[in-house]
């Protein structure tokens, strides 16, 4: 278990995050269980809103999790937010509506420039990969070196 400091920062940035009139909003329902020192953890319940045609959770919901998640992960580090240079999701099951997903992300790496870091969601019923991936965000932000 992650410590309580950073357990609570990461609750609290993603309440900000998620309440904000954003595109990050979307993914409000994700209730943060634990998390601190890179790492984070939620759930939530896959509902109407969230499925695609076929009925199943939307991968572009589940981008933006991987996305959203990761950074809170990245953040609890006491990181920059930083901007994505890469992201990447793997699809390998669906998760259909009412079914409960587990989320995890870590920071694999951050550096002075780049941060590296992955995620998984799984359904929580019986550990299944609904689906993993990751990405790398730059985090240097020197003012003096912004050029543009």
């Amino acid at each position: 278990m992650a410590s309580k400091k950073f357990g609570d920062f990461v609750k609290i940035v993603s309440q900000y995050i998620t309440g904000t009139q954003g595109f990050d909003r979307v993914v409000k329902m994700i209730k943060i269980t634990d998390g601190g020192d890179g790492r984070v953890v939620g759930e939530f319940t896959v509902e109407k809103e969230h499925l695609n045609r076929g009925g199943t959770l939307h991968g572009g919901l589940t981008a933006t999790i991987v996305d959203n998640v990761t950074t809170y992960a990245l953040m609890s580090k006491g990181s920059h937010p930083g901007v994505s240079v890469n992201l990447n999701v793997n699809y390998i099951s669906p998760a259909k509506p009412g079914e409960v997903v587990e989320v995890e992300a870590n920071t694999v790496r951050a550096g002075k420039k780049l941060a590296y870091l992955d995620c998984v969601l799984r359904r929580k019923s019986d550990g299944r990969i609904i689906a993993n991936g990751g990405q790398v965000k730059f985090v240097d932000f020197e003012k003096e070196k912004m050029d543009f």
